[in-house]
């Protein structure tokens, strides 16, 4: 698949085992499972932060094979869920940033292009989350109160 904002092809993605059962050795239930998510997510914890803690200190590999859901579907359903996308959120983070950035070098260019693709993707996937009524309908993106 092609870049937004690059001449990039890359090939690299994920490699799922193919099995799509839990494995045998790991003994924990789908409700302690479910529970210790809502635990790190109160905690402040993103989803995807939870999904490499839970992999590489507790050697689940994937929470859908366990519990049947997806980590986000499991805090939606307790009222956990983040407020914006996970993903749209660091798009804002780092427009905030280059701005913190470009206030205190006002002659760098091509941070000030940067921000302008930063923007640009920030407004493309607002419309998506906005269409697919994850974020409310008059929701808007502004620097000044990002």
């Amino acid at each position: 698949m092609g870049r937004m904002h690059s001449w990039g092809k890359g090939i690299s993605r994920r490699c799922l085992p193919y099995k799509r059962i839990p494995p045998s050795w790991l003994q924990l239930s789908v409700q302690d499972l479910s529970e210790q998510i809502c635990k790190l997510a109160r905690k402040g914890m993103t989803p995807s932060q939870i999904g490499v803690l839970l992999r590489d200190s507790h050697g689940i590999p994937q929470v859908k094979y366990i519990t049947g859901s997806k980590i986000l579907r499991i805090l939606k359903k307790n009222g956990l869920a983040p407020k914006i996308p996970e993903d749209l959120f660091h798009l804002i983070k780092k427009a905030v940033s280059i701005r913190k950035h470009l206030e205190r070098n006002k002659k760098d260019i091509d941070s000030k292009f940067r921000l302008i693709l930063v923007e640009s993707r920030i407004h493309r996937i607002a419309r998506y989350y906005r269409l697919s009524e994850q974020l409310p309908a008059n929701w808007k993106y502004q620097s000044a109160t990002a």
